[in-house]
């Protein structure tokens, strides 16, 4: 067997293990069906806010949940429209549970969400803890 250890860039790249074991979870696992429901839009406001929009056309804000744990903000809806008692010559319109994971920056929180016209929006703001701000250093 031909087995190799990859040190870079874990051996430079310190406090960086959970960032790349993401990349190498989405490299290897690629987009499935199960990660690719429902469709969303990442957009860039400014500098700092952004906007997650997921569009949900048939659901309803009642059956959609939102919530943030453990550094993951988690979309779902646990109803199904499986049970309908119409007859339908072309379902194209989705009606079906899910939920779509999205890791969060352990600076980035949800700043709220609302539900418009079929379009989940979550907003999203990048903080900068005034730790990790840059500073100038005197030079005496």
């Amino acid at each position: 067997m031909n087995a190799r250890t990859i040190t870079w860039p874990y051996a430079t790249h310190l406090g960086f293990d959970k960032f790349f074991n993401e990349l190498d979870q989405a490299i290897t696992q690629g987009v499935t069906a199960s990660n690719a429901f429902p469709r969303h839009n990442i957009v860039k406001i400014d500098e700092t806010k952004f906007r997650i929009e997921l569009a949900l056309a048939g659901y309803n804000r009642e059956d959609l949940s939102v919530v943030v744990e453990d550094g993951v903000l988690v979309v779902s809806c646990d109803k199904s429209w499986a049970g309908s008692e119409e007859t339908y010559l072309h379902r194209g319109i989705s009606a079906k549970k899910f939920t779509r994971k999205f890791p969060l920056n352990e600076s980035v929180v949800v700043n709220g969400s609302s539900f418009v016209d079929g379009l989940l929006m979550v907003e999203l703001e990048h903080i900068v803890p005034e730790a990790n701000a840059a500073k100038v250093i005197e030079i005496k």
